[in-house]
């Protein structure tokens, strides 16, 4: 028969202690108590009515374009597009070189036409 160490008794011990210590444990009852403004039939409703919801597992974005509100006419935004794309300037930045600076010496040719057109409707 094999004899048992002083050790191995003290080591069965500890665990028996700690295991009687774990069963007495206190539960957790969380930080706050629960409060709920909504019924239990009134989050069963929501959740019927989500999960019957069409189209609720599809990204977004896959349902094509979204709406968006506008907040600028059309021919407004047309026209800004048509004056950046004709400026002169338009591909130099300021860090092209050390100590540069972007001074715009030519009329942007919208402006131009624009002032061309004024001049001749006021001559009438």
């Amino acid at each position: 028969m094999k004899s048992v160490s002083f050790t191995q008794i003290v080591a069965v011990a500890s665990f028996a202690m700690l295991a009687a210590a774990g069963a007495k444990a206190e539960s957790y009852e969380g930080v706050q108590p629960v409060v709920s403004a909504k019924s239990r039939a009134d989050v069963n409703a929501e959740a019927m009515r989500t999960a019957s919801a069409p189209d609720q597992n599809v990204v977004r974005g896959s349902r094509g374009a979204e709406t968006m509100a506008v907040s600028t006419e059309r021919a407004r935004i047309v026209a800004e597009a048509v004056r950046a794309t004709a400026a002169p300037d338009q591909n130099v930045s300021a860090s092209s070189r050390v100590n540069s600076q972007v001074i715009s010496t030519m009329p942007n040719p919208v402006d131009a036409r624009a002032a061309a057109a004024n001049a001749k409707s006021s001559r009438l």
